[in-house]
């Protein structure tokens, strides 16, 4: 089993990251890609890191979006065209 391209840092009750996860669902589904979510709470580092951001989406391991997430822009990546990833929070 290969590893996700895609990851959703998010939390419970997050209306937000509920929306964030909708897309990645919806544009994962259209590009045949793997998508997980991750706890940020289940994780001192990790809510440490983004607690204050989630959601934060990365692709391939890069963040390309936290707090809001355009779709386009998440087709893009998943394309490979002009991924300006943002830096790490």
């Amino acid at each position: 089993m290969t590893q996700a391209r895609v990851a959703v840092v998010s939390r419970q009750g997050c209306h937000l990251c509920d929306i964030a996860e909708a897309i990645v669902a919806d544009v994962c589904r259209a590009h045949y890609s793997d998508w997980t979510r991750i706890d940020v709470d289940a994780d001192a580092d990790l809510r440490a890191r983004w607690g204050d951001h989630v959601p934060v989406v990365l692709v391939d391991d890069r963040v390309i979006a936290y707090w809001t997430l355009d779709a386009e822009a998440l087709h893009r990546a998943l394309r490979g065209e002009g991924i300006h990833p943002l830096p790490d929070l």
